[in-house]
């Protein structure tokens, strides 16, 4: 029960920040556009997406809010259910939840999720905390199944090899 409310209090925190972040971006980036973070690097531009990462499906608010919605409410099962055994794994659900419910949240409550980080290195789109969230969590997934992996290939070297039955010696003739 205990772990329930800490993993429910984290997802509300990162959720609350990514908003806190959004309403400081549309009071302040809104009016001016853009400015300069690191010059030349990155700069906070205010961008409306109604679409998905990449503002692909665009439009498609419904789809996008039912479709996240059944999403999250499978990661939010898992996590408060099942509870991931490894910390690594419980950490990149729990950032994959806070991060999609942030901007789920922005999506049902504006029909658009406000963007606000721009790359100028690179042609990149326009992201936000939400989004950071959600791909740190899905690449801490990976390293977690990755390391897994290669837990797994390590005790299954270490393991003395079974013998073929037709290698086994009974006594018999």
């Amino acid at each position: 029960m205990i772990s329930a409310l800490i993993t429910l209090a984290a997802a509300a925190l990162l959720v609350v920040i990514d908003q806190g972040i959004k309403f400081w971006a549309t009071v302040n980036l809104a009016p001016v556009g853009s400015m300069p973070l690191i010059p030349g690097v990155v700069e906070l531009r205010y961008y409306l997406n109604d679409g998905a990462a990449f503002s692909i499906l665009q439009g498609k608010q419904t789809f996008l809010i039912l479709f996240t919605g059944a999403a999250l409410l499978v990661v939010a099962w898992y996590l408060l259910f099942k509870k991931p055994a490894k910390k690594l794994e419980y950490i990149g659900w729990l950032f994959v939840l806070g991060g999609g419910i942030g901007n789920l949240v922005d999506r049902v409550m504006n029909g658009e999720v406000v963007d606000y980080i721009n790359l100028l290195f690179m042609d990149f789109a326009v992201f936000n905390f939400a989004d950071i969230l959600v791909c740190t969590g899905i690449g801490l997934l990976l390293l977690s199944l990755l390391l897994e992996e290669l837990s797994a290939r390590k005790q299954r070297q270490q393991a003395p090899a079974e013998a073929s039955p037709l290698e086994q010696d009974d006594g018999t003739f």
